[in-house]
């Protein structure tokens, strides 16, 4: 199950996706951590998933990580006499917060908030901003529009106000108890959606108590100003170019996305890129060229990991999308112009002894001939560190801890090996050798680096390095030697 790349790729389960022989093969041809979209599907759906995740863990022996993902507040509008209407350019329309079904002139907009922050001549969204309006007024509970862009607008659709700081809670009542829920369930990654500031994930980690890491998607403009302390307070960050693109122009999102991922790679956190990344795969069994392009900007800016949403959820090709995405990274990460770039890269500050040791292991490696770096962790910070050194040679992070290797299966380049508990740097080295020898990334008489921490088991601790032969003394030899 060696994967051929070092990018992730995070596969969302669905309607499409959710038995045991279909989870077996998106495993199998490349997912390596499954999303879990709390929008969708019951609890005895997502626990259902989750049970299949885990057993395919056992039959592999070989950890893998679930990312559930919050729905968040999400504005929509209220319901139609008609069910739906369609707006002409110019016409009159008003929100309110009369709770009685809409018509031509009038809908119902169930968020107090909107109504006391929006301002005259701002924007507001429907239908993924399909359908365009610009404030005329705010008063006395109704917020009078002009139609810039008409169309039709059904019951319940979204609503976007991406000029104004809505002061909403990051997580609804839903959202609250999807928490508690997936917590309790045992999931690896929780993503919240609509973060505006870094406020809303202290929040957040607040009801999390450290039950598991957060990721924060990136999908309105407040978050992007306030991104880096954002990024401060998260473990990870998703780029949720969906939304993201419908509340900024369009052609804000490229330069965006390159300028997040690049601050995540600064700090080693990870970082996945995500939406409508192979999008006409939801209904053909082959992508455009563009997607194809699209999916491989995002691995020479060196994500961590790209994501399939629609189409390994709902689409009728999951099992291709997922052969796709795992062909086009092996492509690109086998192209000299990729491993330039990665190389030319790195901006890390190096400030402490972990930090040295990891520059030195990847330079070592770049050096000389050696076939592996591993890790032996007990926090997973040794290989955080690595991963963020980009190297030319695969990693091996080595944990006794289930936990710990389940995070790790985001990190780019972490191949994740459940080992015993050691004591002695010499038993790490042991354990490495055995390790890179039985998933065949290292032959007899090839050498390997290890890091670790002494003492053991003590987090952060990453102080020693040492290039080890694969020899048949450490593979077959005693392990009280």
């Amino acid at each position: 199950m060696r994967r051929l790349r070092n990018v992730k790729i995070v596969a969302t389960l669905g309607p499409s996706s959710s038995d045991y022989n279909t989870i077996k093969e998106l495993f199998e041809y490349g997912a390596d951590v499954f999303r879990l979209n709390m929008s969708h599907g019951s609890y005895d759906n997502i626990k259902d998933r989750h049970t299949i995740i885990r057993k395919l863990e056992k039959k592999y022996s070989r950890p893998i990580a679930i990312l559930a993902d919050l729905q968040g507040p999400k504005l929509r509008c209220g319901i139609f006499k008609n069910e739906s209407i369609i707006l002409e350019k110019n016409d009159k329309f008003s929100f309110d917060l009369e709770d009685v079904p809409g018509d031509q002139k009038r809908v119902y907009l169930p968020h107090k908030e909107i109504f006391k922050t929006i301002r005259k001549n701002e924007p507001i969204l429907v239908d993924d901003g399909k359908v365009k309006l610009r404030v005329q007024s705010v008063k006395n509970g109704i917020i009078k529009c002009l139609v810039e862009n008409g169309g039709t607008v059904s019951n319940r659709k979204g609503i976007n106000v991406p000029e104004t700081l809505v002061p909403m809670a990051a997580l609804s009542a839903k959202d609250k108890k999807d928490l508690e829920f997936v917590c309790d369930l045992g999931v690896d990654w929780l993503a919240l959606s609509f973060v505006q500031t870094a406020k809303d994930i202290i929040e957040a980690k607040k009801l999390i108590k450290g039950r598991t890491s957060v990721i924060s998607k990136i999908e309105k403009p407040s978050a992007v100003t306030d991104f880096e302390a954002i990024l401060a307070n998260s473990d990870g960050i998703m780029i949720a170019r969906g939304d993201l693109g419908v509340e900024m122009p369009v052609q804000a999102i490229p330069p965006i996305q390159k300028r997040l991922v690049m601050a995540c790679r600064q700090f080693a956190k990870p970082v996945i890129v995500a939406t409508q990344m192979l999008d006409s795969m939801v209904d053909s069994p082959m992508p455009t060229r563009a997607e194809v392009s699209d999916v491989a900007n995002a691995i020479y800016e060196g994500a961590d990991a790209v994501m399939l949403s629609a189409e390994s959820a709902a689409g009728a090709f999951p099992i291709e999308a997922v052969k796709t995405m795992d062909s086009i990274a092996i492509e690109i990460e086998n192209d000299p112009t990729y491993r330039k770039i990665m190389d030319n890269s790195r901006f890390r500050q190096k400030e402490t002894v972990a930090d040295a040791i990891t520059v030195a292991a990847r330079e070592i490696a770049e050096t000389t001939p050696v076939t592996a770096i591993c890790c032996f962790t007990h926090s997973g910070a040794t290989a955080k560190l690595v991963s963020g050194e980009r190297p030319r040679v695969p990693i091996i992070a080595l944990t006794p801890l289930i936990k710990t290797a389940r995070l790790l299966c985001l990190y780019w380049g972490a191949h994740c090996v459940i080992t015993g508990h050691v004591d002695r740097f010499k038993m790490a080295v042991i354990n490495a050798a055995r390790a890179a020898k039985k998933y065949k990334f290292a032959n007899i008489d090839e050498q390997i680096i290890v890091t670790a921490g002494v003492p053991f088991n003590q987090p952060g601790s990453t102080n020693i390095i040492r290039v080890s032969p694969v020899n048949e003394k450490l593979i077959f030899g005693s392990d009280e030697e």
